[in-house]
């Protein structure tokens, strides 16, 4: 493995405040607003729900390179609405094409899989090429429609 997943600690949120705000990192999400705002005064709450005491449902590690670099983020969490688990990769701009995408991507299913989960899905948007490195690491195309691309793998 390339990359090396993290817990992050409460004080290294500053990595994810960061990589959120991003502009080419966060341009897939062009469509719903591009960047996301992760101000100081979540952090405790965000942390306390998605790494601190995350339960089943929920799942957040960053992703370290060798050279002890933070490159990325991987997670997944429980869609009630829609009863099924959504996974989310998310690697720095600058630190793409890289195989970290396949090798994040392996890591979340297999941590996923531990975690007794049976199917992971991803809705990614009809215009971001990402949804073929998802379809290159056994996920197989849901369905589609002009807005997006939902993706799921069996476990």
């Amino acid at each position: 493995m390339m990359l090396t997943l993290v817990k992050p600690a409460f004080d290294d949120l500053w990595f994810r405040k960061n990589l959120m705000a991003d502009e080419e990192t966060m341009s897939y999400n062009a469509r719903w607003g591009g960047t996301i705002p992760f101000p100081e005064e979540e952090w405790e709450s965000w942390y306390e729900s998605w790494v601190r005491n995350p339960g089943a449902s929920r799942y957040y590690r960053y992703l370290m390179n060798s050279e002890n670099e933070y490159v990325g983020e991987i997670a997944y969490h429980y869609d009630e609405f829609r009863d099924i688990y959504i996974c989310d990769v998310i690697v720095l701009a600058q630190y793409r094409n890289r195989g970290y995408g396949t090798d994040a991507l392996q890591q979340l299913c297999i941590a996923a899989k531990n975690n007794g989960i049976a199917v992971l899905h991803d809705d990614i948007t009809a215009d971001n090429p990402s949804y073929k490195l998802f379809l290159k690491n056994g996920f197989e195309i849901e369905y589609q429609n002009e807005e997006i691309v939902m993706v799921k793998r069996n476990l």
